[in-house]
């Protein structure tokens, strides 16, 4: 098991060395992490032993937990690492799929009723629920839980299915995006490369071939070689980038934008939000609670020539957008949507990508609130989307 998951980090293009490798086999010998009493390792620990001991630099921190997760996907608890594991791994007992009639059947509350319906059932419930549509539970039709349906609910705890979710009662942590992510073609920086202002900057860098060929001839073939400062593209990038949550679907392809921007524009300054812009931004998402950046001072920061471009699936409930409070992590005093009207004010030049597919642009409500919003200034993370978005931001 543990050399398929070797291989499996190599392949999800770690440096990860066979002499780690056997470090970690060491420390599993040694007990480093051991059982508990029914005699079952948690996975938990092992994911931190494993990453301490495979692990050198932590800029490769989330392309292991990626991998990790991906090979100990709906593992739970293993209990012995020298066996090797079943094929039919623990899977969820209580994830149900509801018919479309079962699913018309489930009606909306509005925010103020789903919220204070939600402080009573905290109120009144006193043990654990499963597959009811009432209590806070798993795999049911309340509004309130997780791994079931309901189409505004609050998810408390687990993993998002079906993205509707009002509140999100459960703190995760989110990841930069990999800048040093290898792109599997070129055309995306191609694509970038219409949204391009040269000019010539800083301290002589490179031969101006031309003036040395004329002032060589003129000064009777004795060599007189002239310098000029390099070209750069003189654009200015205000990247702001949605992370965690429905994002983690196009981790790869964001990234890859994101390594081409960092390529392609000399001054570029970047953002992380969640769903929605609100009062605070944040540069490393390790730190995003502890080192904030406020939107106003971000909105004073920079001057109006910047272009603006946000990176996000635009998946969420309208509250978020729509409703003071509507963060699914806190309770926002202003709607997200008067910040992406005064950032869309402050920088003229702006667009938005979205990495969602746009067939299904249509059935996200959010989405279609964020086009209108942006006077349909959004385009799919596509070549062709992305040369459309960089054309309108050239003009």
């Amino acid at each position: 098991m543990l050399i398929d998951f070797f291989y499996t980090l190599r392949s999800a293009k770690l440096p990860v060395s066979v002499k780690e490798f056997l470090t970690l086999l060491e420390a599993l010998q040694a007990d480093v992490v051991g059982p508990n009493s029914d005699d079952a390792y948690s996975l938990d620990d092992f994911y931190y032993l494993s990453r301490t001991a495979l692990v050198k630099d932590e800029k490769h921190f989330d392309k292991f937990d990626r991998a990790f997760a991906g090979y100990f996907k709906g593992v739970d608890m293993l209990t012995d690492f020298t066996k090797d594991v079943p094929l039919d791994w623990l899977r969820k007992t209580l994830e149900r799929e509801f018919s479309a009639e079962e699913k018309a059947k489930i009606e909306k509350m509005g925010w103020d009723e789903l919220m204070e319906t939600l402080k009573k059932r905290f109120e009144e419930q006193k043990e654990r629920h499963e597959g009811g549509n009432k209590w806070i539970g798993t795999g049911g039709t309340s509004p309130f839980g997780h791994g079931g349906y309901n189409p505004q609910g609050v998810r408390i705890g687990g993993a998002g299915k079906n993205k509707s979710a009002v509140k999100v009662w459960d703190q995760r942590a989110y990841k930069d995006y990999d800048d040093n992510q290898e792109l599997g073609t070129r055309n995306i920086k191609v694509a970038l490369r219409r949204l391009r202002k040269f000019a010539r900057e800083g301290h002589e860098e490179e031969l101006d071939l031309d003036e040395t060929i004329a002032k060589t001839a003129a000064n009777a073939g004795y060599l007189d070689i002239k310098m000029r400062p390099e070209r750069h593209n003189n654009v200015k990038v205000l990247l702001l980038m949605d992370v965690g949550g429905t994002m983690d679907e196009h981790i790869q392809r964001v990234e890859e934008l994101f390594s081409a921007v960092k390529t392609e524009f000399k001054h570029l300054e970047f953002y992380y939000f969640h769903n929605c812009v609100y009062d605070f931004m944040w540069k490393n998402n390790k730190r995003r609670f502890s080192e904030k950046f406020a939107t106003w001072d971000i909105l004073r920061k920079y001057n109006k020539d910047y272009k603006l471009i946000f990176v996000g699936d635009a998946t969420m409930s309208p509250y978020e957008i729509l409703q003071p409070g509507g963060s699914v992590e806190y309770n926002n005093e202003e709607a997200g949507a008067e910040w992406l009207q005064r950032l869309t004010h402050t920088f003229p030049k702006f667009a938005w990508i979205n990495p969602e597919p746009q067939g299904v642009w249509q059935y996200r409500q959010s989405i279609a609130v964020i086009q209108q919003m942006l006077s349909n200034r959004m385009y799919p993370l596509t070549l062709k989307g992305l040369e459309e978005a960089m054309r309108m931001l050239s003009k």
